[in-house]
């Protein structure tokens, strides 16, 4: 069955434009067949997600059958395929029409309600739809139907921008720039949370079905001082070494390559602070239990943030 509403639609492959604080970057959708479920999935701007059919896997007892079908399940109540959710965070639509709202509507299409997962032929398929009240009314979301459907959504972390060798940089002296680690990396699984380690280890239980995973894969920095921007290509660092600044060696002698000197203090600035503005670029991956090919990218989007940063004049003893 296929909801039949006319209705103005933004499919799953297009590419929206984003609501930020600097320049727009782009939403991206994916949907894929894992274990006995659909998943869609998106990241944008403000986060990522994912949204699934058929509710949690399936675990058989020590004299258990085999797994209930879905028309076992719905003992003789309709399946409903479509639901409604709100437009996730970050997403730009235009105006809708008088009378009606913006929705998600996600439709579960080509089950099988003889299988225990939709079938083979099962997937979701995801539109952004203008809908008045009767439209809404075309998908409701009786209880019975919760177990058909299952979603995990995550927003990325505030950045936390760490400067070496000190938080206060000194003229003429290279400041160096990085993401704290709880602050570059975001994971989301449907059996639990993973740490940091386990995350980037790329060891994971094989008994989960999806968890996703968005790391900041590049830094754009603009200090402030109108020098102009600087990239710098970064990813999550070793839980020993944060921060990636060797404290044996002086600043001048560094492997770490996103950096800047200030020639002038901020004492002028506004505050007495220069204002750093960044551009955060997160990848988002997914990972399917037992899936020997690991990570698997769905898209990039950009985060604007700024911090106020004081310089100081490198301070001399005597006269």
């Amino acid at each position: 069955m296929h909801n039949r509403v006319v209705r103005t639609v933004l499919a799953l492959t297009t590419v929206l434009t984003l609501l930020t604080l600097g320049p727009t970057s782009s939403a991206y959708a994916d949907t894929i067949q894992t274990g006995n479920r659909v998943c869609s999935m998106y990241v944008n701007a403000v986060g990522f997600g994912a949204y699934c059919s058929s509710g949690k896997a399936y675990i058989p007892g020590p004299n258990a059958g085999p797994p209930p079908t879905w028309r076992k399940k719905l003992a003789g109540r309709p399946f409903v395929p479509c639901r409604d959710f709100e437009i996730p965070q970050g997403i730009r639509l235009p105006q809708a029409p008088a009378g009606k709202s913006w929705a998600m509507r996600i439709t579960i299409a080509d089950y099988d309600l003889d299988s225990y997962n939709g079938g083979p032929r099962a997937h979701l398929e995801r539109a952004y739809v203008a809908v008045d009240d009767a439209e809404r009314a075309q998908c409701p979301f009786p209880d019975y139907m919760k177990q058909f459907w299952w979603r995990f959504d995550d927003s990325y972390p505030a950045p936390v921008l760490q400067i070496m060798p000190t938080y206060t940089p000194r003229v003429n002296i290279p400041a160096y720039f990085s993401l704290t680690p709880d602050s570059s990396l975001a994971g989301k699984s449907d059996t639990k949370k993973y740490t940091a380690e386990e995350m980037t280890s790329g060891l994971f239980d094989q008994t989960h079905n999806l968890t996703m995973r968005g790391m900041v894969v590049n830094l754009k920095i603009d200090p402030g001082d109108n020098t102009g921007t600087f990239d710098c290509k970064v990813g999550v660092t070793p839980v020993d070494d944060p921060d990636g600044y060797d404290q044996s060696q002086d600043p001048y002698h560094q492997l770490n390559t996103c950096k800047h000197i200030y020639t002038k203090s901020s004492a002028s600035q506004p505050d007495g602070m220069y204002t750093v503005k960044l551009t955060i670029t997160w990848e988002v991956s997914y990972w399917v239990g037992k899936d020997a090919g690991g990570w698997n990218p769905i898209g990039r989007a950009n985060v604007t943030a700024y911090q106020r940063l004081p310089v100081q004049e490198v301070q001399a003893i005597g006269g």
